[in-house]
């Protein structure tokens, strides 16, 4: 299985999001886990309710029915989380525990991922080096340091197009 901790999602009775996690903590902590079971947690987010003239804010889940996990998958953990009472199991295919990327990571808003700096400014002249346009060269017109996606014009055909490209697919031409 996996030797690093990576983020899954496990699917637990709506409801009982809560007494999960307090649960598993529990179980961490009596069995010394915390080198395998690093994290969970429930998604919420601070929503305002208006009851006539009177706001208040109240903690809604983002995920309802589900908890999320950062730990390391083998056996003894993967044990741990599906047999505690109130998870229905992994989400994945059959059950079988699939990894959150780190976009899905970035999005859910549970931990920031740290990204290697765009190295590239606009109008660079760069070389593809991998994946399905590699050997072409061309000027970066736009870049998302978010993502760190670039977008690059390249000559095909005769034309110039826009290919969209992951940073550490290119290198700058000396």
């Amino acid at each position: 299985m996996a030797e690093e901790a990576k983020w899954y999602v496990a699917h637990t009775y709506s409801g009982y999001e809560n007494k999960v996690k307090e649960s598993i903590e529990k179980t961490v902590e009596n069995r010394g886990l915390e080198n395998m079971i690093m994290d969970i947690r429930v998604p919420v987010e601070d929503v305002i309710e208006k009851h006539g003239d009177k706001e208040k804010i109240v903690q809604r889940k983002i995920f309802p029915g589900y908890v999320v996990i950062k730990m390391v998958m083998n056996e003894e953990s993967w044990y741990v989380v599906r047999n505690t009472r109130g998870v229905t199991g992994f989400v994945g295919p059959g059950s079988k525990p699939v990894p959150l990327t780190d976009v899905e990571i970035a999005r859910m808003g549970v931990e920031t991922v740290r990204r290697e700096a765009v190295k590239f400014a606009v109008g660079d002249l760069v070389e593809i080096k991998s994946g399905p346009m590699e050997g072409f060269s061309g000027n970066v017109e736009k870049i998302d340091n978010e993502t760190g996606t670039l977008w690059v014009t390249v000559s095909m055909f005769g034309r110039e197009t826009s290919v969209e490209i992951n940073h550490t697919q290119v290198a700058e031409v000396q």
